[in-house]
C-alpha cells in the first residue's frame, strides 16, 4: 500500500498538468448581482473577495486579495479585456510598477513572497448594466512571466 501511495504521490509531482484548469470562485452573489473569477494561471491560484456585491456599486469599497508570488516584481504590468456576447470591446493597459515609481505595496515583492491587501478599492462604478460580463486580466512582470491572470464573469440580472 505504502508503495502505491509513494507512486500516486510521485506522479502528482511529475505530471501537474493532469488538473486542466482552477475551480470558478464566487466572489459575490446577492440578488442580481454576480460575480466570479477562475484562474487562468494554470500553476497557480490566488484569493479574492469583497463584503458584499451592492458594495461595488459604492465609490469605495473593501476587498481581500492574497498569493504567493511565483516571480519577482520590479516592474508590473496590467492588461485587461472586457468581452460582451464573446466580441472583445475594450482593452486596456498600464504600467503599475516601475523601479523608480514603487505607487503600490507589492512593487518590489520578491519570489516566494506573499502578498496580502485587506483595505479599500475604488472602481468608480455606479451603476452595472443589465448583461453578462466577462473580463480578462493579466499581470506579468518585467521579463513577460506571468504574476497573476484571471478571467471573471459579472452577471447583472434584470429586477423582478
Amino acid at each position: 500500500m505504502k508503495i502505491f501511495n509513494a507512486a500516486i504521490f510521485i506522479l502528482v509531482l511529475f505530471y501537474p498538468n493532469l488538473s486542466t484548469e482552477w475551480p470558478t470562485h464566487t466572489v459575490c452573489k446577492e440578488n442580481n448581482l454576480e460575480i466570479y473569477y477562475k484562474s487562468c494561471d494554470p500553476v497557480q491560484d490566488f484569493a479574492l473577495s469583497i463584503d458584499r456585491c451592492s458594495a461595488i456599486l459604492t465609490n469605495t469599497f473593501n476587498i481581500r486579495a492574497a498569493m504567493v508570488l511565483r516571480h519577482s516584481i520590479k516592474e508590473l504590468f496590467l492588461s485587461l479585456n472586457l468581452i460582451i456576447n464573446g466580441k472583445s470591446l475594450l482593452g486596456y493597459k498600464q504600467t503599475l510598477c516601475e523601479p523608480k515609481n514603487p505607487r503600490f505595496i507589492f512593487c518590489g515583492v520578491k519570489k516566494g513572497e506573499h502578498i496580502y491587501y485587506e483595505g479599500p478599492v475604488t472602481l468608480g462604478i455606479h451603476e452595472i448594466p443589465e448583461g453578462e460580463y466577462n473580463i480578462s486580466l493579466r499581470l506579468h512582470n518585467e521579463d513577460r512571466l506571468t504574476v497573476a491572470c484571471a478571467d471573471f464573469t459579472i452577471k447583472n440580472k434584470a429586477k423582478k
